[in-house]
């Protein structure tokens, strides 16, 4: 990958807006992974890589929504109650019946509706007599009928391609019909760790040695995202051996996640190393937590860098990396999902940098999380969201409107 031409960021300079680094990633990378046919069963969390067209109505046919007596509306008298002769009774799974004017049909919930009736009274608002079924006035024409099609038409797309498949998405194919859809086969994904300080359990902390926390957390969101995850270990503070561990890596992977050793330390190499095997796209990106970020390239293979601090390694995986995730993997652009809260504190930052600021919320009221550093795992998980605080804002006071990101949503 050619560097870029006008990429004056990745060495120092002006920094790259968090919207304007998306755009160039997005502009970069598209889908790399096959198609694959699968049945429902093993279709959940996948990628739908074309989309699904319905082939017949749903429900194919009208039925009853409720238990109760179809009729015709123009029988019911709109003065009083209506006393019509019970003839015929419908349930679900039988076929399909006829009314006739003047008559009542015995009806129940997901029975077909019988031709000719076009309203359905509920078994609770009637009255059943020796002479037939008492039916109040007040109903609308076509109450309680389901008519076919009503949830899907035939012909038209029920599911489109780039939608991740849910729970829900795999009972409307069944209930379509559809038995195999075509997939995209999830994204490899190798997760590598950087620094001689760290270590990961079962081994002693201590000695200036701590626990790698990252990989494992990002290994979980990848996880939750649909990706298939190969572990990378941890990257040496040594330059020779990153490059060597990182071109590895991408030779067995459509993605290569780092996290730390991208800032301008003398230990930091993870940058220096995907100059030297590859190219660098962007390096630092006006955000906070998670400034240093290096997207660059290896053999054609994308390597995105994260922060080695937590907070700003699931900052920077939340708003970045899952977009481009989404890209290789041929799925529609992931949009965080945000809600507008109560600000009830005050806050200073610097302009023209996005910042995501840890909160608690109470009554729809944000507080600030007490502790703010960028390595306070714990302001992870007992705090309930980020509040986003745009590129143009300078102080945020007490009682303000703003936009919150739900903690769950960055988590998949």
């Amino acid at each position: 990958m050619a560097q870029l031409s006008d990429d004056c960021f990745a060495f120092g300079g002006a920094m790259l807006s968090l919207a304007e680094a998306v755009a160039r990633m997005v502009a970069r990378y598209g889908c790399v992974v096959d198609i694959r046919r699968v049945g429902l069963l093993a279709a959940s969390g996948a990628i739908l890589a074309a989309d699904v067209v319905a082939a017949v109505d749903l429900p194919p046919e009208d039925n009853s929504a409720v238990d109760g007596y179809a009729v015709w509306h123009a029988d019911l008298r709109a003065d009083g109650p209506t006393l019509l002769p019970v003839v015929g009774r419908m349930v679900a799974g039988g076929g399909p019946g006829v009314g006739q004017r003047g008559q009542a049909v015995r009806i129940f919930t997901g029975a077909v509706m019988p031709a000719g009736p076009d309203t359905v009274m509920m078994q609770e608002d009637c009255v059943e007599t020796p002479e037939g079924v008492l039916l109040q006035p007040g109903i609308r024409r076509g109450a309680n009928r389901r008519p076919a099609g009503e949830d899907v038409a035939k012909g038209t797309v029920a599911l489109a391609a780039g939608k991740r498949l849910m729970p829900p998405d795999i009972g409307l194919l069944a209930a379509l019909g559809v038995s195999e859809v075509e997939v995209r086969a999830p994204v490899r994904v190798v997760v590598f760790s950087s620094g001689d300080e760290l270590v990961e359990p079962p081994a002693r902390s201590g000695g200036g040695k701590v626990f790698d926390a990252n990989r494992f957390m990002l290994a979980a969101l990848l996880k939750r995202l649909g990706a298939e995850v190969i572990d990378g270990g941890i990257l040496p503070d040594d330059a020779a051996a990153t490059r060597t561990a990182l071109v590895a890596g991408a030779a067995r992977a459509d993605l290569v996640l780092t996290s730390g050793g991208v800032s301008a330390g003398e230990e930091d190499h993870v940058r220096a190393a995907i100059e030297a095997a590859g190219s660098l796209a962007f390096w630092r990106v006006a955000i906070k937590p998670g400034r240093p970020v290096a997207l660059g390239e290896i053999d054609g293979v994308p390597l995105l860098g994260l922060p080695g601090n937590p907070v700003a390694a699931l900052v920077v995986f939340a708003t970045i990396g899952r977009v481009l995730l989404a890209r290789l993997g041929g799925a529609a652009a992931p949009d965080l999902p945000r809600f507008t809260v109560t600000s009830g504190f005050a806050y200073r930052k610097k302009s023209g940098r996005r910042e995501y600021v840890r909160v608690t919320l109470r009554d729809g009221v944000a507080r600030r999380y007490p502790k703010e550093g960028a390595g306070i795992i714990t302001s992870l998980t007992e705090s309930d969201g980020l509040l986003e605080l745009p590129e143009a804002m300078e102080r945020l006071a007490p009682g303000e409107m703003v936009t919150l990101i739900p903690m769950g949503a960055l988590h998949g």
